[in-house]
């Protein structure tokens, strides 16, 4: 599962965490330079941290003094944590932060007051984003033939699965990773109504064996 999280969503800057697998799903990350501020600024921390808690986020509030907050974002960012909030001195006055959205990188101010509103819906936004990316990432990498020399020519010259009709023989699938280096890579479940798809009956991609079921195949990297 773990291993499927970060090849589906991360980047080249990390993770990137769907909001209800997040462990915190609100990082807040104060800013400032003299101690005057950081009493100001974290005291505003504090408040919508405690805010964000009552309606159900998990949120962090990270006030340490031994790094820099450019070392924080870059912290947080390769942790997945879908949310970052900035507080420095000015968005204190103004009452207001600064919401960084890990999925999609869009930063934007946002009114303190209007957190709790607002950050449950955009956590249910972020879930589905990052869902409809990754299905579109998927679908967009994999690629079906009845041929074997088509099948060959795309293990040489694409990334990603390839969907054929498979026999059944082990033996043939020894064969199948001997000429290509792929392997069946998942069977697909049977759907809600017990049916399973690209069970339609076919012809073995290598053999052309009678076939009854559709397989991915892939080369691992």
């Amino acid at each position: 599962m773990v291993g499927g999280v970060i090849m589906a969503h991360g980047d080249d800057q990390g993770l990137i965490l769907p909001p209800r697998l997040a462990p915190i799903q609100v990082v807040i990350v104060p800013i400032y330079k003299s101690d005057e501020e950081k009493v100001a600024v974290l005291s505003a921390g504090r408040e919508t941290a405690a805010l964000l808690k009552e309606i159900g986020v998990r949120v962090k509030l990270d006030d340490r003094d031994t790094v820099t907050p450019g070392f924080k974002f870059n912290d947080w960012e390769m942790r997945g944590v879908p949310i970052r909030l900035e507080i420095g001195p000015r968005d204190v006055a103004a009452g207001q932060c600064v919401m960084v959205k890990r999925w999609s990188g869009e930063k934007s101010p946002m009114p303190l007051n209007e957190l709790a509103a607002n950050v449950p819906g955009i956590l249910v936004t972020a879930q589905q984003a990052i869902y409809d990316r990754a299905v579109a990432f998927r679908d967009e990498h994999t690629f079906a033939t009845t041929s074997y020399d088509e099948f060959k020519k795309m293990m040489d010259d694409t990334v990603g699965f390839v969907k054929a009709h498979w026999c059944g023989d082990g033996e043939c699938e020894l064969a199948i990773k001997d000429d290509t280096k792929a392997t069946i890579r998942f069977i697909p479940l049977p759907d809600e109504n017990g049916v399973r798809p690209g069970c339609e009956p076919g012809k073995c991609i290598r053999c052309g064996g009678d076939s009854g079921q559709i397989v991915y195949f892939a080369q691992a990297y």
